[in-house]
Formats: C-alpha cells, sequence, structure tokens
C-alpha cells in the first residue's frame, strides 16, 4: 500500500514538473518570437529619418537686385547682335520706338549712358548712337520761317514725334534750312539733323574693342515723374479791376502806406540756389588717406595737385577702372565744410582723353 501511495506522489510530482516546463518554455517561445517585433519597430525608425534627411533642401530665393554684368563701348561702329532690337527716343523702356534693327546692321556709337537708377528688369546700360537714317524728326512750325524754310529760334529742339511729349533727340540752329517731308495740325516732319542721336541698349551691341573702359560716360539721373500741368497766368496784373475773379474769393489787398507815410517793407523774395556744374581736365589717382572725401580725385597733370574729390551716385561706375587715366569730367560741384578747401565733384559725364 505504501509502496502504491509513493509512486502515485512521483507520477504527480513529475506531472506537475512538465506542466511547469511546458508554460516556462512557451513563455520563453513567446519571448523569442516578441523580441524580432520590437527590433523591427526600433529598426523601422532610423530608415524614416533616414528618408527625411535624403530629401533635397529647398533653393532660397534671391535676396537682392541681379547685377548687370559691365558692358565697355567705344565711340565709333558698332553691329546689332539680334534681330528686332528696338532703337529708342530716351536712354529707357519708356522711350518711344523710332526704328529696329537686324543681326549685323551698323550703328554709330557716340557714347555710353549709364542709368543712375534703373527700374526693375531695365538694362543699366545703353548706347547713344546716331539717329537712324530712315527716321525723321518734327518741330513746331511756328518756329520754322515758311517761306525760306529755315530755322527763326537761335536753338530749336527737335523730336521724334509731333507733340512736347515726345522725346527730344537734337537742336538745330537759327538759320539752319530744313526739309519738309510732312505736317500733322503746327508740327513739321523734317529730314533728321546729322547730330540727331537716338538710344540702344548697350547689350545688343557688339565692338571688336581691347578698351578696359568706356571712352565716353554719361550718368543719367532718374526720370521726374510726371506731374500735372498747371496754366500759367501773369505774376502782376497791370490792373486789378481787368482781372476777373474766378474763385469767387476777393484778391488780397495791396500794401498801403504806414501812419507815419512810410511804405510797406517789400516782400522777402527767397534766393534759388542754381546748381554749380563745371567741367575739368585732369588724371585720376587714389587719395591715400582715410580723412579724404572720397577715394578717388582729379589731379592735374601740370602741377600734381588735387583739383576735386571725385564722386559718383552710380554704383555702376567703377572708378578704380580709371585709376592713372587722363580725363575730361563734368558734374556738378559743391563744397563740404570738413574739406573746404577742395570741392567734391559729383560725376555726370566721363571722357578719357589718352590711355
Amino acid at each position: 500500500m505504501n509502496r502504491w501511495i509513493s509512486l502515485v506522489t512521483v507520477l504527480a510530482v513529475g506531472t506537475l514538473s512538465a506542466r511547469a516546463d511546458g508554460q516556462l518554455d512557451s513563455a520563453a517561445k513567446a519571448s523569442t518570437n516578441a523580441a524580432p517585433k520590437i527590433e523591427k519597430k526600433s529598426a523601422a525608425k532610423p530608415r524614416a529619418a533616414e528618408k527625411k534627411s535624403a530629401k533635397p533642401a529647398k533653393p532660397l530665393p534671391p535676396t537682392g537686385p541681379v547685377t548687370e554684368a559691365p558692358i565697355i563701348l567705344i565711340t565709333g561702329p558698332a553691329t546689332a547682335s539680334g534681330d528686332n532690337v528696338n532703337v529708342r527716343g530716351k536712354a529707357s523702356f519708356n522711350g518711344e520706338v523710332i526704328a529696329k534693327l537686324n543681326k549685323g546692321d551698323t550703328v554709330s556709337v557716340i557714347e555710353q549712358v549709364i542709368l543712375d537708377k534703373p527700374k526693375k528688369d531695365e538694362p543699366t546700360h545703353w548706347a547713344k548712337i546716331g539717329y537712324p537714317a530712315k527716321a525723321n524728326v518734327w518741330v513746331h512750325s511756328s518756329y520754322i520761317d515758311a517761306t525760306a524754310k529755315t530755322v527763326v529760334p537761335k536753338k530749336l529742339n527737335v523730336r521724334t514725334g509731333p507733340g512736347e511729349h515726345f522725346s527730344i533727340v537734337g537742336v538745330v540752329e537759327k538759320g539752319t534750312a530744313v526739309k519738309e517731308v510732312s505736317t500733322k495740325a503746327n508740327w513739321i516732319e523734317i529730314e533728321a539733323p546729322a547730330s540727331a542721336y537716338a538710344f540702344v541698349a548697350a547689350k545688343y551691341l557688339n565692338q571688336d574693342n581691347k578698351a578696359t573702359v568706356p571712352q565716353v560716360v554719361t550718368i543719367q539721373p532718374p526720370t521726374p515723374a510726371a506731374t500735372n500741368t498747371v496754366p500759367s497766368v501773369p505774376a502782376i496784373a497791370t490792373n486789378v479791376t481787368d482781372v476777373a475773379s474766378t474763385t469767387g474769393v476777393e484778391p488780397a489787398p495791396l500794401p498801403q502806406p504806414d501812419a507815419t507815410g512810410a511804405a510797406a517793407p517789400p516782400a522777402v523774395v527767397e534766393e534759388i540756389l542754381v546748381p554749380r556744374v563745371v567741367t575739368h581736365e585732369g588724371v585720376v589717382k587714389g587719395t591715400y588717406s582715410i580723412q579724404a572725401a572720397t577715394p578717388f580725385g582729379l589731379y592735374s597733370r601740370e602741377n600734381g595737385k588735387l583739383i576735386n574729390y571725385l564722386y559718383t551716385t552710380s554704383p555702376n561706375l567703377d572708378l578704380k577702372r580709371y585709376k592713372g587715366l587722363h580725363i575730361i569730367v563734368t558734374g556738378e560741384e559743391g563744397l563740404d565744410e570738413r574739406w573746404i578747401n577742395t570741392p567734391v565733384l559729383t560725376i555726370q559725364r566721363i571722357q578719357v582723353v589718352d590711355k
């Protein structure tokens, strides 16, 4: 009997151990099966990060204006580099188109024009050229002698069209004979004089030259905005009673003498300061002083003395390129209280004399 009880006890313990081993095995299997899933999830994160970092960065938009490459033109012939190149009455997109050039057409460059503050998408460099041969100009009929067909005033502007709003492209002097082509209202179309000029964007012209700077450069200031025309009226009427009141407001009374019989003091008239524009000749050199008004100056060729400090408002005129050159410069001259002995010249035009 005791032997049977011992046998049953042994079998029961073995069964419990087997069950416990089975639970442990299944738990181990479960743990080993779950581990790869965890590894897969953790492994997926680096790949996602790699994909995000692999995307190329978007290029940043330009933050400033595109600088136009410097163009060097000298006085003389040039050829058009393309077809349908506009020839205008002004060095601006606002200038009237008076002719068109085709590739290979030859023009005569008079000087190079640099716009001080060009408008958006407008070329900075322009060429002032001789007026196209087949294009005509216009003058007002009241300034032409009807019989002799000659110019009456001392100087007369010629324009690209029949009206004062058209561009001025030259001047004819008193006594010059004109050849009439047609008329329109009070304007006469005539053949262009030899001194007439026009403009074309410099980048559309080709020249075979080895110059390091343009031979003649004019700095053109911005064109002032158009204003409404104010009708002119006489400053002083000869007789107040002859002037009709159109505003309904009584005119201001004339100054009356005071009790002592003395006349009232005259009105104070403000003086209008006219810019002093001068032309000087000399050599461009560095000023070599941190106290100088500008980095460059115009020096006399005879005695080497400083004539003017040279200043430009245009970022497209590089005075470094003129260093050591003999030039004739025109501009507005003024004094600065810090340099009262040497005036500063704001450049309007530079002509290279020799190199």
